[in-house]
């Protein structure tokens, strides 16, 4: 690590209290064809939780379904500081591993799935619908918690990630592809991030 990366991890650690709890970062299937990009996704697990990310989120996003079961199985051997959930667009549980990762599971599928369990309970007359709010439409989801701060790589487009769960997540775009991608430009997220003034969509 060169002096200008112990500069901005110095920088970083000067406010831990104002880092993000919750990381996700948004890579592409083609992003994963690239030469390494397994082991720059072990590495940034790594540089999350030593710089106090208690939850990492991956969203691959895919274009070629059949490409699915192979980037699960390689996802899922990657290393990792803590369990990891692999999750493909048929998976409809929640887990509560540290790291999740999505393959290809949209938000607008994962979102429209939810609605439509919620409205299978209130046909049965399991649930009032006078009692739907956001907590009940939150506890389908698979997955539930709320990134802190979204990465994307590449491309300035969230390529349908988690469009209810991101809904007051400071974004960070960069045009530095995910093959490319270095400590320091995790470090230079997590310091926008600190230097930010979250709203929560006041």
């Amino acid at each position: 690590m060169g002096l200008y990366d112990y500069y901005l991890a110095a920088r970083v650690r000067r406010h831990p209290a104002d880092g993000p709890d919750h990381v996700a970062v948004v890579i592409t299937e083609r992003d994963l064809l690239e030469a390494g990009a397994y082991d720059t996704l072990a590495a940034f697990y790594g540089w999350a939780f030593d710089h106090g990310a208690e939850r990492v989120t991956v969203y691959v996003s895919v274009l070629d379904a059949a490409a699915v079961p192979t980037l699960e199985r390689e996802l899922a051997n990657v290393d990792a500081p803590r369990e990891v959930a692999v999750r493909g667009p048929e998976d409809d549980e929640r887990a509560d591993a540290p790291i999740q990762v999505s393959v290809g599971h949209g938000g607008k599928h994962e979102f429209a799935t939810a609605v439509q369990n919620v409205a299978e309970a209130v046909d049965a007359g399991d649930l009032d619908p006078g009692d739907v709010d956001e907590d009940v439409v939150e506890s389908e989801l698979v997955f539930p918690a709320e990134p802190d701060l979204v990465i994307k790589t590449g491309a300035e487009r969230l390529s349908d990630f988690m469009i209810w769960q991101s809904v007051y997540s400071e974004l960070y775009f960069t045009d530095v592809n995910w093959r490319d991608f270095r400590k320091r430009d995790y470090l230079r997220a997590v310091l926008d991030y600190q230097n930010r003034q979250r709203r929560f969509g006041r």
